[in-house]
C-alpha cells in the first residue's frame, strides 16, 4: 500500500530544501506538503493564536499535494491533521526540512523544523527532521540526497519507538566521497553567546539584531552531534518527548522529603 507522507519545514514553502525533500519522498508514497508561507525559523513548537491563518493550494497531482499555510511549522502539522488527515486517518510518516542551517546541539531547542517533528511525535506518527550545516539560500544537496535516501529507507523499515523522534544533521559537504559516514549520536552540549549586535537606525535610535556565536561545551568527538557534523559525519539523534529527569525526580523526593 502506498505510504502517506506529510512534509513541512521552517524555512518556508519557497525554500530549496523542502522542494528537494518532497521530490526525494515521491518514490516512497504520496506526499502532502504543507509549509509556512513565510520563513518561521526559531519558532520551536509555537502556535499562532492571535490572528487568522490562511491555507493556499499550490499544486495537486497523483504524487504530491502542495499547500502553503500562514502559520508556524507546528501550525502546519495541526492544520494538516484537521483538514486532510485525522486521528483515525493519520499520515504514515512526518518529515520536516531540509533545514538550511544546523539543528544540532542546543539549536534543536529553538528549531521550528524540529518543532513540527515534535508535534508529529505527540500524535504518535513516526517523525524525522533533516538539516544541513549551511544557511545559504542555494545549496548543493548532492551528498544529502544520496545519504538521505539511505536514511529514509532505514527510517521507513525501522522507525523510532513511540515518544521518540529523529533529528538528522548533515555536514556542509556536497561530494559524496567526502562524507565520513552516518553515526547515531547524542545531543551535543553547547550554547549561544553574545547573541545580539547593536545598531542605529536612520533616526539615531538603537536597535538589536540577533547574531550570536556558538560556544562548544562538549568534548565527546565520538557521539556529540555538532562535533560529528564538524568532522564530516551525518549525525542522527533520537530525542524523547518526555524530558523528565527520572534520577533527579528520585533524588528530590528523598532529599526534600516529598512523595
Amino acid at each position: 500500500m502506498k505510504k502517506e507522507i506529510l512534509v513541512t519545514n521552517d524555512d518556508g514553502i519557497d525554500a530549496q530544501g523542502i522542494k528537494i525533500l518532497a521530490h526525494m519522498l515521491t518514490k516512497y508514497g504520496h506526499v502532502t506538503v504543507i509549509a509556512p508561507t513565510e520563513p518561521q525559523s526559531g519558532k520551536s513548537t509555537s502556535l499562532t493564536m492571535e490572528q487568522p491563518l490562511y491555507l493556499k493550494k499550490i499544486q495537486e497531482d497523483d504524487d504530491m499535494s502542495i499547500y502553503s499555510f500562514s502559520g508556524t511549522p507546528a501550525d502546519c502539522i495541526k492544520i494538516a491533521m484537521n483538514t486532510f488527515f485525522s486521528l483515525e486517518n493519520k499520515p504514515d510518516y512526518i518529515l520536516s526540512g531540509i533545514n538550511h542551517g544546523t539543528n544540532a546541539s542546543s539549536a534543536v531547542i529553538y528549531s521550528g523544523t524540529i518543532g513540527a517533528v515534535k508535534e508529529g511525535t505527540i500524535l504518535e506518527i513516526p517523525s524525522m527532521g533533516f538539516s544541513i550545516n549551511n544557511g545559504d539560500e542555494k545549496i548543493n544537496f548532492t551528498a544529502l540526497e544520496y545519504y538521505g535516501d539511505i536514511i529514509l529507507t532505514k527510517f521507513f523499515s525501522c522507525p523510532p519507538v513511540p515518544g521518540t523522534y529523529l533529528n538528522v544533521n548533515f555536514p556542509n559537504i556536497s561530494d559524496i566521497n567526502k562524507i565520513k559516514g552516518i553515526k547515531i549520536a547524542h545531543q551535543g552540549k553547547g550554547r549561544w553567546i553574545r547573541e545580539f549586535k547593536k545598531f542605529k537606525d536612520s533616526q539615531g535610535q538603537d536597535y538589536y539584531w540577533m547574531k550570536g556565536n556558538f560556544q562548544n561545551l562538549d568534548n565527546d568527538y565520538e557521539r556529540a552531534d555538532h562535533l560529528l557534523v564538524d568532522e564530516g559525519y551525518i549525525a542522527i539523534v533520537p530525542h524523547k518527548l518526555d524530558c523528565t529527569n527520572y534520577e533527579e525526580m528520585t533524588r528530590l523526593k528523598n532529599d526534600w522529603g516529598l512523595e
